[in-house]
Formats: C-alpha cells, sequence, structure tokens
C-alpha cells in the first residue's frame, strides 16, 4: 500500500554557472540529471540584484539547445568557432545565498559537500568548501575602499566548519514534527493541495490520476523554522522570486552518526544538534539573553535511533528525544576588560516582572510543549557571590512565572551543584545525574513512530508503565523538554545531556525491542559509542562558543581519566583564555555581518567602527516596540490550549499555512527516495558507500578475539574493548584522535603542530562526493624507532586468535578424533545414497530415530529440483513467446505504467 505522504526531494542538486559579459545563467538538475531548472542573473545592475526564474522545467536535450544557442548568440562575431561566448564559471551543490556590502552583490554556492548521515533515505551533508563570485561586471563595478574589508570579515565564518544541509529532510525540525507532518490525515492533505500541478502541459496529467485512483502521492515541504537557520538572511533578498527547490537552507551544529549491531542487525545512532541564529555569538560576548527571549549559546541536541534494515519512515522503526541548552535567560553580562580568567557577573537590567524570561519559555512551550524543566548546574555555595546571582535571579523569576500558570504545567526547577559534588569523595556526580535522568525522561517521554511492541505488554516493565509523553495509536509523543544550563553551557553541560541522553537511548532501544529492560550500563560496547558520538559533538560545541574543546568529560567525573589528562585540560583552559582575550571580538563581527544583524550602509558607521553591538541585538534600545506583553499572562494563548501538546505540532489553520502540499504520480522523482537513495542510474563502489566507513560498534569497539560475547550490552574491561590497542601510542597521536570531528573547526593556537598534521590528513580524502565519516578512520603518526612496538600491539597472537597454537604438532588424541569424525561423514554420505542399503546393512539392536521435522534432503552432494509456482511459470512462457514474436496482449495496469514513464522521462 503506497505511503499517503512523502517528503518532497528538491530537483536542484547539482549546478552550474555559466558566465556571459551581460549575464549568470545557473543551470540546476537533479540528481539523475533528467529536470532541469535555469536562473538567470543580471551583471549590468552595479548594485541591484535581479534575477530571473521562468519556472520551467526543461529536459536534457532542451537544455543543450538553450546553452548552444547562448553561446551562439554572445559570440563576438556572428559564426566565429574560434572563440566561446559562454564560459562555464563553476560547479556546485547549492546556493548559501546573496550578500552585498558597499559595491554589489555576492553569490555564495557550495563547491564540496561530503554525506554525514542518513535518516530514512534522506541524506545529511556537510559543506567542505564554498565558492564567493562577484555578480556585476567589471565595466559597470563601482570600487569602495572598505569593500574588501568587509569581504574578509564575511569570510571569517568558515563554511566548512560544521555546517549541514539536505535537500530532502527538514533539518531545522525534529523527527518528531517531520514524521508528525507526514501522518496527517488525508482529508487536510487534499484541502490543502495546490491546484497547478505543472507548469508545463502534460498529455497523460488527468488521465492518469484518474486511472491510477489511489495510487497518487501527496508530497508535503515545511517552512523551516528560522531560528536555526543560519542562511535566511542571504536567500531572503530571492525567496518570492524564484522556485522554492532554489532555496537551500543549511544549520549549524554538529551531525554525527554510528552503526551500532545487534547481532548483526544494523542499528543507526544519530546525534543533530541545532544552533540558534538569534544572539548568537561569542562566550563572554554574549551572555544572558535579549529584548525577544533569544538566549546566547543557545543549542536543540536531538538523538534520533533507527533500524537501519528497513529504510522507509513509513514502514521503519524510528525514535528521537530532544534536549535543550542554552544561557540563564536574564540580563547579565561579564566584563572582559578585566582580563580576569572569571569576570565577575554583572546584572544589566532589573526585570521584576521576568519579562524576558517570560518571552523564552513562551518560545520553548510553544515548540516542544510542556513540562518544561531547568536542571541549573551552576554554584550554589561560594565564599565569594559569583554565579549563585543567576541562581537567585533565575529562582525568582521562575517563581514570578509559575504562578500564573496551571498547576500541570508548570515549570519545573531542579538546581544541582555540580561542582560541589564533583570535589566531594563521598558522592558519585554520574549516579546522581542517573537519577535525575531517569526523572526527567519520565516526564517527558520521547517519541517513537510504532505502537508498544506485544513483548513489552507481555512482560510489562515498572518504568516503562511510569514514563510520561503523549500515547498515541501510532506510537509515542515527547512533549516537554529539559532545557540545562551552567555559566557557560560547556563543560558540565555537556555531561549532563549525557547522562540523559543514555538514559533516554535505553528507553528507546526498549521501545524498539531490542533490549529487554530499559536499562544501560557503562562499559558496554553501546554506551562507548554513544559517549564518543557525546564528546565530539560537545568539543565541537565548545569550540564554536569558547574556543577550545572540553576541558572536563565524561572520564573526568568518572575519574577513570588517565593521567595525562590533567595537562591537556590545563591546556584546554590556556587555549580558551587565550581565544576569548584576543579573537572573540573579530569573530563576533564575522557572525554579526553573516546573519544580518549587521548591514553596511553609504554614510554610517562601519561594524568595526562601533564599540559594542548590544544596540543591534537588542531591537528595544533603538524603537519602542509596538505592543507590551501582559504581565500576568505571559504565554501566548494558543498555545497554552494545546498543552502538553507543542503549538507547532497541532493541526490547525495557521500550521496549515506553513506547508506546500502537492499530489504527485507514485513515480515521480520528487518523492522517490529508493531512487534518490540507492541511484540504480550510477555505477556504485563498496569503498565509497556511507555505511560502511561510518564507526562501527562491531569494528571500532568489540574486541576481536574469540569467545567474546558479540552483544554490544555486555559490559566489558577497559583492556577489552576494540580501541584498547591505540592506547600505547605516543601522546601525540592521542591528541589526533581524539580531535575528530572538531578538527574542522578552528584550531587553538596551543596545538598547532597536531592541527597541521590532521587537516594535511583530511585534505586528501575530501572529495566533491566523498561520503567518509568524520570518525571513519583516525590519523596513525609513528615513528620507524617504534614501528615494531605497533606491529606487536596490532598483531595478535595465533593461539588467541584459533584457540590453538597451528605450528605445533597435532597429538595422537586429536588425530584419533579427526579420524573418526571422517568415517562418521562417509557413512552418512552411503546412507543418505539409499535408505534399502542402510535397512539391509543395520546390524541388529540398532535403533532408528524418525525426524519430527521435515526438512530437505539437500546435501552437499545432491540436491532437490526447486518448486516453481504456477504464476511464476506462466510469466517464464510469456517471456520465451515474446522472444519468438508472440505477445500477450497489454492489461490497463500495464497501459498506464508506461504512459508514466514516458511521461516522467521525456515530457
Amino acid at each position: 500500500m503506497p505511503a499517503a505522504a512523502a517528503p518532497i526531494i528538491s530537483s536542484v542538486q547539482k549546478l552550474v554557472l555559466y558566465e556571459t559579459r551581460a549575464r549568470y545563467f545557473l543551470v540546476g538538475s537533479n540528481h539523475a540529471e533528467t529536470k532541469y531548472r535555469v536562473l538567470k542573473i543580471d551583471r549590468t545592475e552595479p548594485k541591484d540584484l535581479v534575477v530571473i526564474d521562468d519556472r520551467h522545467v526543461y529536459t536534457q536535450q532542451e537544455v543543450r539547445e538553450l546553452l548552444g544557442r547562448l553561446d551562439l548568440g554572445n559570440r563576438t562575431k556572428m559564426g566565429q568557432k574560434g572563440s566561446s561566448g559562454l564560459f562555464r564559471a563553476v560547479s556546485a551543490f547549492g546556493v548559501v545565498g546573496f550578500v552585498r556590502f558597499l559595491e554589489g552583490y555576492y553569490i555564495v554556492l557550495i563547491t564540496k559537500r561530503r554525506k554525514m548521515a542518513d535518516i530514512g533515505g534522506h541524506a545529511i551533508y556537510k559543506i567542505e568548501d564554498t565558492n564567493m563570485i562577484y555578480i556585476p561586471n567589471d565595466s559597470v563595478r563601482i570600487t569602495h575602499p572598505d569593500e574588501a574589508r568587509y569581504l574578509r570579515i564575511f569570510q571569517n565564518v568558515d563554511l566548512s566548519s560544521n555546517f549541514y544541509f539536505s535537500y530532502s529532510y527538514d533539518l531545522s525540525h525534529s523527527l518528531q514534527y517531520n514524521l508528525t507532518v507526514l501522518r496527517m490525515p488525508l482529508e487536510m492533505l487534499k484541502s490543502e493541495t495546490t491546484q497547478p500541478r505543472q507548469e508545463s502541459f502534460d498529455i497523460f496529467e488527468d488521465e492518469g490520476l484518474i486511472t491510477q485512483g489511489g495510487s497518487g502521492v501527496f508530497g508535503i515541504s515545511s517552512e523551516p523554522y528560522m531560528k536555526y537557520v543560519w542562511n535566511g538572511e542571504l536567500l531572503d533578498i530571492i525567496k518570492n522570486a524564484v522556485h522554492r527547490d532554489w532555496l537551500l537552507y543549511i544549520i549549524h551544529g554538529f551531525c554525527g552518526q554510528s552503526k551500532l549491531l545487534i547481532y548483526g542487525r544494523p542499528v543507526y545512532v544519530t546525534l543533530i544538534a541545532r544552533r540558534s541564529s538569534k544572539f548568537a555569538g561569542t562566550r563572554f560576548l554574549k551572555r544572558g539573553a535579549n529584548c525577544e527571549g533569544d538566549v546566547a549559546n543557545e543549542v536543540e541536541t536531538e538523538q534520533i535511533l533507527c533500524d537501519a534494515s528497513v529504510m522507509s519512515f513509513t514502514a521503519g522503526s524510528y525514535s528521537s528525544y530532544v534536549q535543550v541548552r542554552g544561557s540563564v535567560p536574564l540580563y547579565w553580562s561579564q566584563d572582559i576588560s578585566t582580563m580576569m580568567p572569571k569576570p565577575p557577573i554583572t546584572l544589566d537590567q532589573a526585570d521584576p516582572f521576568a519579562h524576558v524570561a517570560a518571552l523564552h519559555f513562551d518560545q520553548m512551550l510553544q515548540r516542544f510543549g510542556s513540562p518544561i524543566i531547568i536542571l541549573n548546574l551552576v554554584k550554589e555555595r561560594e565564599k565569594r557571590k559569583h554565579e549563585r546571582i543567576l541562581s537567585e535571579e533565575l529562582v525568582a523569576a521562575v517563581t514570578y512565572l509559575n504562578q500564573f500558570l496551571p498547576p500541570e504545567h508548570m515549570i519545573i526547577y531542579i538546581p544541582w551543584d555540580m561542582a560541589k559534588y564533583t570535589k566531594s569523595k563521598l558522592c558519585n556526580v554520574l549516579d546522581r545525574l542517573n537519577v535525575i535522568a531517569e526523572s526527567v525522561v519520565k516526564k517527558t517521554g520521547f517519541f517513537v513512530n510504532r505502537p508498544d511492541s506485544y513483548c513489552s505488554i507481555l512482560r510489562p516493565d515498572e518504568k516503562w508503565n511510569e514514563l510520561g509523553g503523549c500515547v498515541i495509536h501510532a506510537g509515542r509523543l515527547q512533549t516537554g523538554v529539559l532545557r540545562t544550563n551552567c555559566v557557560d553551557c560547556l563543560d558540565r553541560t555537556n555531561t549532563a545531556q549525557f547522562m540523559v541522553g543514555k538514559c533516554a537511548l535505553a528507553y528507546q532501544l526498549y521501545s524498539l525491542g531490542l533490549i529487554d529492560k530499559p536499562n544501560l550500563q557503562f562499559d558496554t560496547d553501546a554506551v562507548r559509542l554513544f559517549e564518543e558520538l557525546y564528546e565530539d559533538h560537545g568539543d565541537t560545541l565548545s569550540l564554536q562558543y569558547g574556543g577550545s574543546q572540553l576541558v572536563h568529560r565524561v572520564k573526568t567525573y568518572r575519574k577513570i581519566a588517565p593521567w595525562t589528562q590533567h595537562s591537556k585540560d590545563i591546556m584546554q583552559t590556556l587555549s580558551r583564555y587565550y581565544s576569548n582575550a584576543f579573537s572573540d571580538a573579530d569573530r563576533q563581527d564575522s557572525i554579526n555581518l553573516f546573519l544580518g544583524v549587521f548591514h553596511p550602509t553609504e554614510g554610517k558607521p562601519h561594524l568595526w567602527e562601533l564599540p559594542t553591538d548590544f544596540y543591534l541585538h537588542h531591537k528595544n534600545t533603538m524603537r519602542l516596540l509596538p505592543t507590551r506583553r501582559s504581565y500576568t499572562y505571559w504565554w501566548t494563548p494558543e498555545v497554552i490550549k494545546h498543552l502538553p501538546l507543542p503549538y507547532d505540532e497541532v493541526i490547525c489553520a495557521a500550521n496549515l499555512k506553513k506547508l506546500i502540499v502537492k499530489k504527485f504520480h507514485r513515480y515521480e522523482e520528487e518523492i522517490d527516495i529508493h531512487n534518490e537513495f540507492f541511484r540504480p542510474y550510477e555505477l556504485s563502489s563498496f569503498d565509497d558507500t556511507f555505511c560502511l566507513a561510518m564507526t562501527s560498534s562491531a569494528r571500532d569497539f568489540m574486541p576481536k578475539t574469540i569467545g567474546i560475547d558479540p552483544s554490544p550490552f555486555t559490559v566489558r574491561k577497559p583492556d577489552e574493548t576494540g580501541k584498547s590497542v591505540l592506547g600505547n601510542k605516543s601522546n601525540r597521536e592521542e591528541a589526533v584522535l581524539q580531535r575528530k570531528t572538531a578538527a574542522s573547526a578552528p584550531p587553538p593556537p596551543s596545538e598547532e603542530a597536531v592541527s597541521s598534521s590532521s587537516e594535511d590528513d583530511s585534505g586528501t580524502d575530501r572529495e566533491e562526493e566523498g561520503s567518509v565519516s568524520q570518525r571513519s578512520t583516525p590519523v596513525k603518526m609513528t615513528d620507524t624507532g617504534d614501528s615494531a612496538k605497533v606491529t606487536e600491539n596490532v598483531v595478535q597472537p595465533m593461539k588467541e586468535v584459533y584457540g590453538i597454537n597451528l605450528s605445533d604438532g597435532l597429538s595422537e588424541e586429536d588425530l584419533s578424533i579427526y579420524s573418526r569424525f571422517v568415517q562418521l561423514g562417509q557413512r552418512r554420505h552411503k546412507q543418505d545414497r539409499s535408505s534399502q542399503q542402510l535397512c539391509s546393512r543395520c546390524p541388529d539392536g540398532v535403533i532408528k530415530l524418525t525426524p519430527i521435522s521435515a526438512f530437505s534432503q539437500d546435501n552437499i552432494y545432491e540436491v532437490q529440483p526447486p518448486r516453481v509456482d504456477r504464476r511464476s511459470t506462466e510469466i517464464f512462457q510469456a517471456h520465451i513467446q515474446a522472444s519468438q514474436g508472440i505477445m500477450q496482449p497489454l492489461g490497463k495496469e500495464d497501459t498506464a505504467m508506461y504512459r508514466e514513464y514516458i511521461r516522467n522521462r521525456y515530457l
């Protein structure tokens, strides 16, 4: 039965930019290169952007003819063959956007990409390289002396560092939102279907839809959640002028995927972090919240679990859990001009009615539902009041806001001084975090797209019955979210989020029927794999906001970190201090320019001349806001009506307007995720297959010796892990191995040697279509003198691998056992050949056993011919007759299928 709805796949995935003196022609096609679109960009306007999209879908032949006419018409002399009038400028995979400083517009194109994850057949790519091209012709260009400086500032935002996009999957929304949209009732989809199905004429359009009836599939595309889109301002100028397939939205943060093999059954564990583009910046320059309720360092982290044996969103098993980190939602800052490692915390404005916190939590209620759980990890007891200032103000704000909310939807506040527990020798930090995680997951629940399995109903678990969230006929929904914060939202927050994610992972595995109890232990392959993902996630986010990797990791709080970790922590602390003191101001200017917070204008102060960017991020300082919100009814009225469900996922008129619904035939490429994923029209190689290159629990974590339980949920000793052979390498190599995905971000100055080595190695693997995972192969750097030691560690003894030493001779007892085994096989062969001889040769007293199960008589010597059903025989006979010229009459279904093929291929 075909799916009722499917995500719309963008038909612009490959681009070629052609250049003439008067125009740029941007030709985009789908991956199969069967449908083309053309964008015309005028080059004669010095400061204006003129983009023309004819919205016509071209075939390959039509595009060749069009380019041929353009080439002929733009030659200097008619009929001249020596020089071409149309030049191929660059090939690309997407348009990041258009930007203008003081001169004309630039176009930013993605020239290299790398596949990082796969969710239900939808590929997620990381930007590897970009190209920025100036649009106006040199003859009309009006130069400005400050243009080059603005260009350098804009390019300081490294688009090849942790920016991600997808042609068919909306990365700005959670998996729960995307699948909820696809499960909308058919009546809703029919009412929202757009009338003009195609711009071009199709002779089979009406007939095909009528004859096939239910074979039509609704394609759905939703508007992105602009809070997590980083090129929204760059695409805003062409948003209403071009077809939606030209708009490629990118997110910033982290994306990693690993494969968990459970007795050969592949399960993909994906971690996606979306960094907010509102009030974005660096550590000490962006603290607290702005006047619109957007907080600094706000990151939404989603862990997705999917059974990779079934790819489809409708038939497959998918589960996700979302949590958030962000700065304390108050008006506060830290003055870095004092050059202190820990500048004093200052409350900038008095907010007795918690106006900013109300705006922030109203956004969260709209996106996540209730309850909102705050896990505050800042210090509670200090000799000199520092972090405690934030705790006291946050408690007062939450207490004020809760008195107006209904009791069942109140904000839950959990204060816990993590630093105090870490210093105590009597307390285990992770045990306490595990208790908090259990209570949080039970309140919020998690998302799963299938109902509870029969085994969980037959043998219910006590913890499972206490699980919260919303239970529907098709599975479970997560209602509410955990919001974790410390002062920086880096080290302590990442460890707390890992423990909550580990607890949620156990429930997710249990809901998919992969484990018998919703509980996971440390030192198992599954938890080690998940911990590595979270460390990469934490390192990447810490580099983006704080300028260095994590200082305190999960192993630090488990107190099992190696003795060399202390010196590395000191280096990371110094690196973070250097970045905050000297390079954060330049990075902040780049972010402000890239996100469109600052627009260069002739006659006004330049970006580098501003004493502060406070007025750019706080709009109420420049003009009065049109309306003031109520101090008591501080929430949006529509949001409170549908709690605990998030308002963004409720089927209502306001949300339906955000969707683009279009009806397709089931064979059309815009909704055919099977062809998009497997690509049967191109040659593929196992070496380039993404699923084989990603990190695997069996290859990278499971011990290689025999006799080991292959289950990824078995607790192993530290020396049993598959990565234990790396333990004897030098500290320099360990640093390279620990960087992994974070190596793509700007390295700190204290690790120039390490970062340069990793960059040189990764540069050889960067291809236009490379699909190597971020953590696929560790960098190996060994001196010639240590090669023998490394070989001894890697090559295992023969006895450990096979159980015996093959170089030794066999004992007489082993030889006699083997000879008896050979004789037994020969006698069995004779018995299979003739049952009559078996009866005649059987001596008296031998017991004859009759098998209970009727197995086939096939063996290594003879097989029975296969049985072919009647339908298969008729198909084969029809095939033989067709070769002799005897054709079978075609049915209605065959005729409709042929017409669909002709229409999709040639029309």
